[in-house]
């Protein structure tokens, strides 16, 4: 035989080859990501479900999902193993400082707009305290109008 006849097989060993090796190393890191679970731990099972490490054993792990829901669960359906703070976003919305209270935005713009004249009230100010004004559509009972004819005969009023 040749080696042009060789070289395709040789090719196509090599390729499983590495095909093989690194869909073990992934099962190598799932596997010590499961591990090291502890107590504690947020986790996301497969399925999509947060919950808490309660007790973790040689291939099964309990999980505390709420409040009195405590759920037993192979290891091999643990699909992360997240950080305190990924955990706490998730779950509870609760964002991690990265900045100190200074650098917090305001809710309004009032603070960020203060002059020499903010004592004072302007004139814009104290028009917009009167009345507030009514941007609604009213009903004809309401504003006492009788709604107009057209020349058929029909009113303009919406049925």
């Amino acid at each position: 035989m040749s080696l042009v006849t060789l070289l395709p097989f040789i090719v196509l060993i090599g390729a499983m080859f590495l095909m093989t090796r690194s869909a073990k190393k992934k099962q190598q890191q799932a596997a010590d990501m499961r591990n090291q679970m502890q107590p504690g731990s947020g986790v996301r099972t497969i399925g999509g479900m947060y919950a808490t490490v309660k007790e973790a054993n040689e291939d099964t792990v309990l999980l505390d999902a709420g409040p009195g829901v405590e759920l037993l669960f192979a290891k091999n359906a643990i699909g992360a193993v997240l950080s305190d703070e990924e955990y706490n976003r998730i779950v509870h919305g609760i964002e991690a400082d990265l900045k100190s209270d200074s650098d917090i935005v305001p809710d309004d713009a009032s603070s960020l707009t203060e002059t020499a004249e903010a004592d004072e009230p302007s004139d814009a100010a104290a028009a917009s305290d009167d009345k507030p004004v009514d941007l609604g559509k009213k009903d004809e009972t309401e504003t006492g109008e009788e709604p107009k004819k057209t020349d058929d005969g029909e009113s303009d009023a919406k049925k």
